[in-house]
């Protein structure tokens, strides 16, 4: 199959530090290229993902979240990819402009990769007349309200990347963890409480870029940290990973519905449990008492940090290996990818978007 895929416009494809969206754009592009399709990527022009890439912007546009740059770029995305069989679409600016502008488009997938809520549930209501909407967990899909969800497929990651350390050091720290977004949803206040009550150290490895995370941190954070814990902001790929060989656990206390949760996935891969909020995604991704633990409240992770010892490491790389790799979420996108091409009648190659769009000047 030839097949477009759609990365949004902040950020390169795979991200240089945080960027759980292009991560998993990163991953999909390299499965399914491994899988023998031809994969045309539609990115920023820095982006390295070793597959055929097209680009409006030379870097991530900015500020993030630009709606005039998000604009242009998806549809010059659209115009660039008019004639795959299927495109693949991880904005959500992308089919609300581009299938307007031209009907005669390759058929069109949609991930969300957000929670949804009344906003953009209305959205994706209205994207779902013309396009297959993805949801990225089971827990996603039942939040989708009244938007048709034609698949759910869980996120995917290299395997050879996120792999166990030596075995001398799994675990060989004499911390706990936490990786993800400098937020009360993500719980960094309750990681340093569990960690400060079982005696633990707490290295952080955080994205802290925006005006409120800085001040959640500064405020909520910060305060509670003791001198042996440890802040890393953006740190890169190779640091987070010795660092999750090492750690004696994830601590994941998220305190709202995440419909994934790709770090923790990413925590299995290397072997490391995961201690996490039975919210969201995370029933589908930490097995109780063999991956991890979940946890009800921060007294019971508390509790549970001291059970660490009765999971096996080389359970929670063998639950990822068969759930979580790359080449399984690419196998999945492309199942969806043939049944939605053979359930619609071959379509002739029509207008493009850019003649549509001046036609109608």
């Amino acid at each position: 199959m030839r097949v477009g895929l759609i990365a949004p416009p902040w950020i390169p494809v795979p991200p240089t530090a945080y960027g759980g969206t292009e991560a998993v754009v990163d991953h999909l592009a390299r499965g399914l290229a491994a899988a023998g399709h031809d994969v045309q990527l539609f990115t920023v022009g820095d982006s390295t993902c070793p597959v055929p890439r097209l680009h409006l912007h030379e870097h991530g546009a900015e500020p993030m979240g630009d709606s005039a740059a998000e604009a242009a770029h998806v549809l010059e995305a659209y115009e660039a990819l008019a004639d795959v069989d299927i495109i693949h679409d991880h904005t959500v600016l992308g089919p609300m402009l581009a299938l307007r502008a031209c009907p005669n488009l390759p058929p069109v997938v949609v991930t969300n990769h957000n929670p949804f809520n009344p906003t953009n549930t209305r959205i994706f209501t209205e994207i779902a007349r013309t396009a297959d909407v993805v949801a990225i967990s089971k827990s996603h899909a039942r939040s989708a309200v009244d938007v048709p969800i034609t698949d759910i497929v869980h996120h995917g990651i290299d395997l050879d990347v996120y792999r166990p350390g030596p075995a001398a050091t799994a675990g060989s720290g004499d911390y706990l963890m936490f990786m993800g977004r400098m937020c009360a949803d993500k719980g960094v206040h309750t990681a340093v409480r569990v960690a400060r009550e079982t005696g633990h150290r707490l290295v952080i490895a955080t994205k802290m870029r925006e005006a409120s995370e800085r001040q959640y941190f500064s405020d909520c954070v910060s305060p509670l940290l003791g001198p042996d814990d440890v802040l890393h902001v953006e740190a890169p790929l190779d640091v987070r990973l010795d660092l999750l060989h090492r750690a004696r656990a994830l601590v994941n206390p998220i305190a709202w519905r995440e419909p994934f949760g790709l770090v923790m996935a990413e925590a299995l891969a290397t072997g490391t449990p995961v201690l996490a909020s039975p919210l969201g995604a995370a029933p589908e991704i930490v097995d109780h008492g063999v991956t991890g633990f979940l946890c009800h409240d921060g007294g019971a992770m508390i509790a549970a940090v001291g059970r660490l010892e009765a999971i096996s490491r080389a359970d929670c790389r063998a639950a990822a290996v068969e759930r979580f790799s790359m080449e399984r979420m690419a196998r999945d996108y492309a199942d969806l990818y043939r049944r939605i091409l053979d359930s619609r009648p071959k379509r002739a190659i029509g207008l493009s978007v850019r003649t549509v769009v001046q036609a109608a000047r």
